[in-house]
């Protein structure tokens, strides 16, 4: 299925930053300091959160080095792409409104809009 670009787990000792670092770097082959950079949003759920961070770099995606055990595939997606392939059930099931909130709130913190 698609989903969002990279997701994992931190493990003991990591920090959130020092996690989405290894995961970037395993799952795509991208290097990016995150240690000065605050997650955009903190979801919880029952046994855990996921701290999400919204980065937008210009990147050459045939340049990627993809682990295959975790992603077999990239591209860039417009919003409406991605509401279409959740349409048809070939997108991990986020809430709509989420992917909007993400699209949203790049290049930007907080909760207003200007």
């Amino acid at each position: 299925m698609w989903d969002i670009t990279v997701g994992g787990s931190a493990t003991q000792g990591d920090t959130s930053q020092s996690a989405i670092e290894r995961e970037l770097f395993e799952e795509i082959g991208v290097k990016i300091d995150m240690q000065s950079v605050r997650p955009h949003f903190t979801i919880n759920f029952a046994v855990g959160f996921d701290d999400v961070y919204l980065i937008e770099k210009d990147i050459d995606i045939r340049n990627l080095k993809l682990q295959y055990e975790e992603v077999q595939q990239v591209k860039w997606a417009t919003i409406d792409e991605i509401f279409q392939k959740l349409d048809e059930g070939v997108f991990i099931p986020y809430y709509k409104s989420l992917i909007q909130l993400f699209f949203d709130s790049r290049n930007k913190y907080g909760c207003q809009y200007k």
